[in-house]
């Protein structure tokens, strides 16, 4: 594993799963995340970067529950990928009290409300959704460590950029790690918006 110090229950479970070797972009990005650094993680699919950001999760937050508030954030383009990105993150974090929750476009909203008050650590978001219950004061930002991107073209084809880039202004002392296939012009506005001194890998 990249990670110099990584947090003795998230090791037993690499262990577990045989887990023993990391993909290239992976072995780039995660000890950069765990540093405290802004991550771009560019690779194709396969390349292992849903596994950076739940492995990078787990390790920011010591893998363990903490407060009512979310304290990390990871944006997907869909309810499948919400889904996906959850059932991931169980696996490797099993071992802990980590409370994992995601929202949606295609789940009642007074529901989501009442669910994400009782509390979460991580939260699985639709950009849409997130900002709907943002503005209904039903998520407090104050205590958010890590906004992670899974995959950052769905942004374009949604027409959510701006929408993140609000996202990004409301919370303070936040690192970002966003993932993408491929590296343009509009994924610098991140950097230039809040993003500062990001570091970019690429395979």
């Amino acid at each position: 594993m990249s990670f110099k110090k990584i947090l003795p229950v998230l090791k037993e479970t690499l262990d577990h799963l045989e887990f023993e070797t990391t993909t290239p972009l992976q072995k780039k990005v995660l000890s950069t995340i765990k540093s405290g650094a802004n991550v771009f993680g560019i690779g194709p699919e396969g390349s292992g970067k849903s596994t950076a950001i739940v492995l990078s999760v787990i390790q920011k937050l010591k893998g363990e529950a903490s407060g009512d508030a979310p304290r990390a954030i990871i944006l997907v383009k869909d309810k499948a990928e919400a889904l996906a990105l959850k059932e991931k993150f169980e696996v490797f974090s099993k071992p802990t009290d980590l409370r994992i929750y995601c929202i949606y476009d295609e789940y009642k909203i007074d529901a989501q409300r009442e669910e994400i008050y009782i509390g979460t650590d991580i939260l699985i978001a639709t950009v849409k959704r997130l900002n709907k219950l943002y503005f209904l004061n039903s998520i407090h930002l104050a205590d958010i460590q890590l906004i992670c991107i899974e995959d950052a073209q769905f942004l374009i084809r949604q027409n959510t950029y701006n929408e993140v880039l609000r996202l990004g202004e409301s919370v303070d002392k936040c690192q970002f790690a966003v993932f993408a296939d491929e590296y343009d012009s509009r994924l610098k506005r991140f950097e230039n918006s809040f993003m500062f001194d990001a570091l970019k890998f690429e395979v």
